[in-house]
């Protein structure tokens, strides 16, 4: 292990990975779930377990990676779908938000404990699971697909309406005109925070949209022509 270097280890006995990134003094910055970021050490963080290297192909430089992660120190937006572990360390590592644990769910719509997920309803998402996994196979599937994509455009428009606000905010944080140096860090500080909510809400906005484009899919495929 190296400094900068994405760590992962099992949790519940494999059934999940918990990542982090190693800040090279023997402490691991880590979004513990429910909770905030921490940086912990490397004992805290593997709790006995065996810690093991996530490779990127596309990594950004190590001080890149540390800046990134000990700017976040402190953080508490945790979200299972949206900003978990995951999503923290890659951002760290490659500055792309993603989580394989959450698109490996949306690929195979098994639900487990990600139907915890705070933007999406559970029996929302314990719907679209069963659609994509069976499809829509008589009228009475598509009236819920059909229902299933109105409930996902009003949570776009909702989160979209959200993230209007928070880079409004944003941009008038930036463009302030603090009067000393304690209003400049003040400033620098909410303008970072509120950025990093922008780019959360992003990604649960994208999260939404591929929902409703793969349910949309399904209702534009021809019906089946009875034998």
């Amino acid at each position: 292990m190296a400094t900068a270097d994405h760590l992962k280890v099992p949790r519940q006995h494999g059934l999940f990975l918990h990542h982090g990134i190693d800040l090279g003094d023997g402490s691991v910055a880590h979004y513990l779930e429910g909770r905030s970021i921490l940086r912990s050490s490397l004992e805290d963080f593997s709790r006995g377990a065996p810690v093991n290297v996530v490779n990127h192909t596309e990594a950004s430089p190590s001080g890149v990676t540390l800046r990134r992660a000990m700017r976040r120190i402190g953080e508490q937006r945790y979200n299972l779908l949206f900003n978990n572990c995951e999503h923290f360390a890659n951002w760290c590592k490659t500055g792309r938000h993603r989580s394989s644990q959450v698109e490996d769910w949306m690929q195979t719509s098994s639900l487990g404990a990600l139907a915890l997920g705070q933007i999406i309803p559970a029996a929302l998402l314990t719907g679209l699971s069963l659609l994509l996994r069976r499809g829509l196979v008589d009228e009475t599937s598509r009236e819920r697909a059909r229902q299933a994509v109105a409930q996902l455009k009003s949570l776009r428009v909702n989160l979209l309406n959200k993230l209007e606000a928070t880079l409004e905010q944003a941009e008038g944080w930036l463009h302030g005109e603090p009067d000393n140096n304690n209003l400049i860090d003040h400033r620098n500080s909410r303008s970072r925070s509120l950025l990093l909510k922008g780019q959360t809400l992003a990604d649960e906005l994208a999260a939404i949209e591929d929902l409703e484009a793969r349910i949309t899919a399904l209702l534009d495929e021809p019906k089946a022509k009875p034998e």
